[in-house]
Formats: structure tokens, sequence, C-alpha cells
């Protein structure tokens, strides 16, 4: 059997990989890195001598954590709320794109927002078999069904997806200039030049917690633009970041306090979606150490 020691420095190696998978099953990092606890108090209780791949079997570990948090919360309703958006992932936009930490990260929001919606068991099958690549006849143990209907479950999944999550442009520097000209036109109050970067079926999604008026879900270029023409007259201050791998935006007030992080799904050169985090204590506790000026 491993020593202590070396049982922790293996855990930590394959910490990256265990935290994207809880990330992305659970769409909260605070809670991603519980299951990450979960995962590493388990292996350390358990006679892995005879285990051939670690990484495996740390990623059905905490598949399983995973699930159970999933259907505790589904079972409690924390998230009924149509406009409950998941925790961003915000590093800096002049990162190294190829970072093992941007990487790890960077499943966009727009796609977290789908798989909230789908059932616990829908969404760790898709997880794991189309993000990570395993087998049904891996996954079928964890949610305690044939491989069949994993299967079944995982192809449910994917048309959920499929039809709902739109795709974002990758080319950074694209989206870049499309953000640069939404700012553009939000502080000059060019209301046509604002309705010209946004698609015409742009889905704006705001989440506000439990802050009155907050919380949102807008369509249509024109009523999303006439928002944003709300919120130009606050005075506000835009750091350009990347959220979960898109560039997006950090907005502050005038005295530097964080009022949303905004992140931006571009495609065609147009803003398809708009998911903005505005819930003050859910930004209280994002970590905003990597973009620090």
């Amino acid at each position: 059997m491993p020593t202590p020691e070396l049982l922790a420095e293996q855990f930590e190696a394959q910490r990256p990989h265990v935290r994207a998978v809880a990330y992305r099953m659970l769409g909260s990092v605070s809670e991603a890195e519980d299951a990450v606890q979960e995962a590493w108090i388990r292996l350390s209780r358990t006679d892995v001598s005879g285990v051939d791949n670690l990484r495996g079997w740390l990623t059905t570990v905490v598949a399983r954590v995973c699930l159970d948090m999933l259907r505790t919360r589904a079972s409690r309703q924390e998230d009924s709320l149509d406009t409950h958006l998941p925790d961003p992932v915000i590093t800096r936009a002049d990162a190294n794109p190829e970072s093992d930490a941007v990487l790890a990260d960077s499943v966009g929001l727009a796609l977290l927002v789908v798989l909230e919606k789908l059932e616990p068991a829908e969404r760790l099958a898709f997880v794991l078999h189309d993000v990570f690549g395993m087998t049904f006849e891996e996954i079928a143990p964890v949610v305690d069904r044939s491989v069949v209907a994993t299967r079944q479950l995982a192809s449910r999944a994917r048309r959920r997806v499929q039809g709902q999550a739109p795709t974002s442009d990758t080319d950074l520097r694209q989206q870049r200039r499309v953000v640069d000209a939404f700012l553009a036109a939000v502080q000059d109050g060019d209301f046509a030049a604002l309705v010209t970067v946004l698609d015409p079926e742009i889905v704006l999604r705001a989440d506000g917690g439990a802050v009155k008026g907050m919380s949102r879900l807008v369509r249509g270029a024109q009523a999303v633009a006439a928002q944003a023409a709300t919120f130009s007259k606050l005075g506000l201050s835009n750091q350009v970041v990347l959220v979960n791998g898109n560039i997006g935006l950090v907005s502050r007030l005038p005295d530097g306090r964080v009022l949303s992080v905004i992140g931006f799904t571009i495609a065609g050169g147009k803003v398809i979606e708009m998911d903005i985090l505005a819930d003050p204590d859910r930004l209280s506790r994002l970590d905003l150490s990597a973009i620090a000026r």
C-alpha cells in the first residue's frame, strides 16, 4: 500500500482533473471543492495498492459524490429559478490560453446552463462519456443502470445539449473585437450601434440572487439593448477578462465593488447569449485573485 505521503502526492497530481469533473457536474466552484475533498477522504481510507488506473478510480469516486450532491440539490429544489447561473471561472484575458488551469475550466457558461436542466443521472452520463471519454460500461455502475440504459441517458442529454447550448466562436481576438464594440456602443449611448452587435434572437440571463428585480430573462436585440442602456448610467468600470475561457467582463461600481460578471457567447460576429451573475453574496465569494490589477 502506498505511504500517506506518496498517496497525497499522487492525489495532488490528479486534483486538476478531479476538480474539472466535479465542476462540470455541479456548476459550483465551492461544491466542486467539497466533492474533491470528499474524494480525497475516501482515497485516504481505501487500500488502492491493486488499482492500476488511479485517475479512473478517482473519476468514478468523485462522480458518485457529485451524483449524490445533485440528487440532494434536486430534492430541495434549490435551483428552481430559471435565471440561476453556474459559478463562473474568471481568469485574465491576457493569460496563456494553453495553460492547464485555463483549459481545465474552459467549459462555457452556455453549456453549463443547459447541463443544470438535466436530470442528475443524465448529466453524469453525458459529462463522463462526452466530455471525459469514459465508456458506458464504466459509467453504468455509477448510475446503477444497465449499459443500454446508460447509453440512452447520455443520448437524451446530448440531444438537449445540442438543441439548447449555443456554440461560441473560438477565436478570442474576434470575441474581443465584438465585446469592445459592445462596450463602445454602451458607453456612447449609441442604441443603434449596440443593436448591430447583438444577434436578433439574443438571450440575456441575469441571476441577482435574493436582490429584488435583478434576476431576469430577456430575449431579443431591442430588449437586451434597452437593458444595457439602463446600466450604462451607473458609471461602471469594466475589466475585460476570460469567463470560462471566453471573453467576458467584470463590472465595478465607482466605489470599486463588483456589480456583476458577464459571460458572452459570440457566434458569427454577434453576441448570441449574455449570462450575468449579479448576486452580491455569490460575487463576494468569487476568487478574483487571477485578475488583480
